[in-house]
């Protein structure tokens, strides 16, 4: 059974930093792009970083500059080092896979809050 495992979330106060990690299962063929998206409540679930198998990265504006995506294809695990998080960053965060044949995958989301 395909299966993501995020992990990381919590509460944070501002300036402060999280890393999330997600683990996918060996049953998903030829993972492509690994990401994050976000959502926030009373909004639409948004991107908010994701990097390919070959390492290129993309972001989204509001999260350029303080937050990290990186890989590691052996273990088939995607991070999310989150710096400098602000208000605006509370939201529930979910992992992402989508394969080369592009089959997409979600995980079952992980909560992140940011407050004083």
């Amino acid at each position: 059974q395909v299966q993501l495992v995020e992990s990381g979330g919590g509460l944070v106060q501002p300036g402060g930093s999280l890393r999330l990690s997600c683990a996918a299962s060996r049953s998903i063929f030829s993972i492509d792009v690994m990401g994050w998206y976000r959502q926030a409540p009373g909004k639409q679930r948004e991107l908010v970083a994701t990097i390919t198998s070959g390492g290129s990265t993309k972001y989204a504006d509001p999260v350029k500059g303080r937050f990290t995506i990186s890989r590691d294809n052996a273990k088939n695990t995607v991070l999310l080092q989150m710096n400098s998080l602000n208000f605006e960053d509370t939201a529930v965060y979910y992992c992402n896979v989508r394969n080369v044949i592009s089959n997409t995958y979600w995980g079952q989301g992980t909560q992140v809050t940011v407050s004083s």
